[in-house]
């Protein structure tokens, strides 16, 4: 079960005292609160005398250490840089004992980023200069091919001392490459690259000046960062899981996925070639109505022919508008939600869509077998109004071709007739003639489906009221949810819980 950490993620840097600096970090030159350009940064670490360290760069050609020989100075900062093409001088150099089948994954940039930091600390940890503070930096990138029909993307990082003779810290990231030529893509790399540099020496201690520090002079029309990893001694404070939903905050990517342990999981390695069942919702708190949901529509899922249960995963998607409250963003109630959902065995996925089709899109992407999409018929009603797409040139039709490619189906999950008591499924329902032969045609071809096998008697419960039970202090809302939903929210107080009134 994941621990909860203390933590200062969400908050603004001025809400945040911040940790002291190092005697051996000198301040940044005064920048008067402009972005400093990529040349300024390159040359600030270099006439830094404290830092040096060694460049591995493979993929995009050497981008970043050529920004720290253009800018002068060089020698003070680069002891070694190196690009190993060929995969067999690659191997030798960073597999010798463990082969990793990728080479642009975040196994082979550890294995790199360990053979180089051992690498110039082992050789100079006994220089006659005390004071340095030795740095490994690494990347391993796809850039766009000659025939442009890859996807760009890769692998960074950095192992570094914040202070002399110290355990190292460590920051990874994966990027996605969005310009459609190579030299384009290669210039975005040497900027990050020399970002993410100059943030782990100066901005360590503020994660959000650090995260907006890495888009400094790029744009989001240029790279979306998809995950991020701190960690070392100084970096401890940092929870990874606020950290990527910042990520999306910040407009540097659409969405963050954590694994069931919570931790921060890069979309490509989780979701590829995999059966993928999503469902969103604000899980605030988990219901019996959201396990149902869940579990029944896996029962559906699993009557596919070619149902394989090793090789499927449910995804509980939090959309950015529902942990935003009053402009501001709650880091507990973040925490909790995922506490909770994680403990139940489940994936969370945190994105800033608003309709479903994008989500769709999204994750269509990452070459998923079979996608299936879990809505309450409620929802579906609302999916099915032209209104909610009139920024679309192609309207509803638009957004229902991206909603419904060949390997997503969408699994309808009944709600009871506010005025018969009756169940609504499905066949109930009626729509106006400009949308009725669009809902006949998906229901026709089996696009979107029933959910069968719910408890008609949770379809009574809704998630809101018993939040308000909850921080009333009313009764009776612990039948509404999961026996362990119930003791973790009264063990650890979750979601303003009162204690229950005379």
């Amino acid at each position: 079960m994941p621990t909860m950490k203390q933590n200062t993620i969400g908050q603004s840097d001025e809400q945040r005292k911040p940790l002291p600096l190092p005697k051996t970090s000198p301040k940044p030159m005064s920048d008067n609160g402009q972005i400093l350009s990529v040349n300024r940064k390159a040359l600030e670490i270099n006439l830094n005398p404290t830092i040096f360290g060694s460049f591995a760069e493979i993929g995009g050609g050497q981008e970043v250490v050529r920004n720290f020989f253009q800018a002068g100075g060089a020698s003070g900062t680069v002891a070694k840089s190196i690009s190993a093409y060929d995969k067999r001088f690659s191997d030798a150099l960073y597999c010798s004992e463990k082969p990793s089948k990728r080479y642009v994954s975040r196994e082979r940039l550890e294995l790199m980023l360990s053979a180089e930091y051992d690498e110039i600390t082992s050789l100079l940890a006994d220089s006659e200069k005390g004071e340095i503070r030795f740095f490994a930096f690494a990347d391993t990138v796809s850039t766009l091919n000659f025939k442009k029909d890859n996807i760009s993307h890769g692998w960074m990082g950095v192992k570094y001392q914040l202070t002399p003779q110290s355990q190292p810290n460590q920051v990874i990231i994966h990027i996605r490459l969005l310009e459609n030529d190579s030299l384009l893509q290669q210039n975005t790399l040497g900027i990050l690259g020399v970002n993410l540099l100059y943030a782990c020496y100066f901005h360590w201690q503020w994660p959000n000046t650090f995260l907006l520090s890495l888009m400094d002079n790029l744009s989001p029309d240029r790279l979306a960062i998809t995950m991020m990893h701190m960690s070392g001694p100084e970096l401890s404070y940092v929870d990874n899981r606020l950290l990527g939903v910042q990520l999306v905050k910040n407009g540097m990517t659409n969405a963050i996925m954590f694994d069931q342990n919570g931790n921060v999981q890069e979309p490509d390695d989780m979701l590829y070639k995999t059966n993928v069942l999503i469902f969103r919702g604000s899980f605030r708190p988990v219901t019996h109505v959201s396990v149902d949901m869940l579990k029944s529509s896996f029962a559906l899922f699993e009557k596919d022919e070619d149902y394989d249960r090793f090789n499927t995963l449910s995804l509980c998607e939090i959309t950015l508008n529902n942990l935003l409250q009053e402009g501001s963003f709650d880091e507990r109630d973040f925490l909790d939600r995922v506490d909770v959902l994680n403990e139940m065995g489940q994936n969370v996925m945190v994105s800033n869509f608003r309709e479903f089709y994008k989500v769709v899109n999204y994750l269509s992407q990452f070459r998923i077998n079979k996608f299936r999409l879990v809505i309450g018929i409620e929802t579906f009603v609302k999916v099915m109004q032209p209104k909610y797409y009139a920024n679309l040139r192609g309207g509803i039709i638009e957004a229902i071709g991206h909603l419904f490619p060949e390997n997503v189906k969408v699994y309808v999950y009944p709600a009871l007739d506010q005025s018969t008591g009756k169940l609504l499924t499905l066949n109930e329902l009626h729509f106006p003639v400009e949308t009725v032969h669009l809902f006949e045609h998906l229901k026709a071809n089996r696009k979107i489906l029933d959910v069968p096998g719910i408890y008609p008697a949770f379809l009574r419960i809704y998630s809101h009221d018993v939040l308000e039970k909850i921080r009333s202090g009313q009764p009776g809302w612990e039948n509404d949810v999961p026996a362990f939903v119930a003791e973790r929210i009264k063990s650890r107080r979750l979601f303003g819980y009162s204690e229950p009134t005379q």
